[in-house]
């Protein structure tokens, strides 16, 4: 087998892609999208019905330019998760507007309102999970949502103190962003490389793998912005990975034998603590570790500069 293949027998394999031919060639198990894929999305005329689609939507809601606009950001990302939905046989990550991410209720309703496109379209809210930004806030507005039976994945996470409060919020899934880890790490140690087995990304995965295997949390678990085949391989056994198709291409025309890094047996026996965090703790914690603060804000700036990018092409299209 080559080494893609010996992954998928190990962890559930993930497309982080808005590029339906590449899922139909490797076959994952669920499917990721974001604003940046979906913009992407916009300069391919391959894509423009589905667009198209969502801009005859906009224009025929009620109300001013802004509520079209959100309408119109809506339905092509549900427009986009129904045709990946056609190719996996699992689940479909949408996002919410990361504009949002300080503030609850509006999250919640954002939410809601992907959910009820998907529904109206036939399509199970089981299949869907709803992309939050996890600020205090998102994983606050996650918890509610999932009360309510709305499925979340947490993204741009980039530490444990992050991981727990999802956890306990009792999120369906985490997307630890492993690659964006590793960036600022070598950018603050003035290095151009950092091998796998020591790489900071992969450590905070490995870390929050155990934390949560040996303590039983229900959350899952999917590694995700990848830089190397050889992170994807050191994380042999964690629950999910979403990875890039010239990631997934690299690991189908390798022949390295991996197997499992994350075991629960091996975290059972790990010498760690249960810690828990009020919102205060939770500030200072995420503050305190210039990284994860760094890169979560830099993250919500980037997702929130795409989706205004989104917009101008709507805005045009109106």
């Amino acid at each position: 087998m080559n080494t893609l293949e010996q992954l998928k027998q190990y962890t559930t394999v993930v497309a982080d892609t808005g590029d339906f031919e590449s899922m139909k060639k490797y076959q994952p198990q669920d499917a990721t999208t974001n604003p940046s894929l979906i913009l992407q999305a916009t300069q391919n005329p391959k894509y423009k019905a589905l667009l198209d689609d969502a801009v005859a939507f906009a224009r025929k809601e009620q109300g001013d330019i802004n509520h079209k606009l959100k309408a119109g950001l809506q339905k092509v990302m549900v427009n986009f998760g129904m045709e990946i939905l056609k190719i996996v046989p699992g689940r479909v990550s949408s996002e919410v507007d990361a504009r949002l991410s300080f503030r609850i209720y509006d999250t919640i309703s954002y939410a809601k309102g992907l959910i009820r496109l998907y529904e109206k379209e036939g399509i199970s809210r089981e299949r869907v999970l709803i992309k939050i930004a996890a600020t205090w806030e998102g994983i606050k507005a996650a918890e509610i949502l999932e009360k309510e039976g709305i499925h979340t994945n947490m993204t741009l996470l980039f530490n444990k103190v992050q991981a727990i409060a999802c956890a306990e919020a009792g999120v369906q899934l985490i997307s630890p962003f492993v690659g964006r880890i590793l960036d600022w790490h070598k950018k603050d140690r003035g290095v151009d490389h950092i091998p796998a087995t020591e790489d900071p990304g992969v450590l905070s995965v490995t870390e929050i793998f155990n934390y949560y295997k040996k303590f039983e949390y229900k959350t899952e678990i999917m590694g995700a912005s990848f830089r190397n085949k050889e992170e994807i391989i050191e994380l042999a056994g964690c629950d999910l990975l979403t990875i890039s198709p010239n990631l997934l291409g690299e690991l189908e025309n390798s022949t390295i034998n991996i197997k499992p890094k994350l075991t629960v047996e091996r975290a059972k026996t790990s010498d760690i603590e249960e810690e828990h965090y009020n919102e205060m703790e939770f500030r200072w914690a995420l503050n305190d570790d210039p990284m994860a603060n760094e890169k979560l804000s830099d993250g919500i700036r980037r997702f929130s500069n795409d989706l205004r990018q989104l917009e101008k092409y709507f805005l045009e299209k109106i």
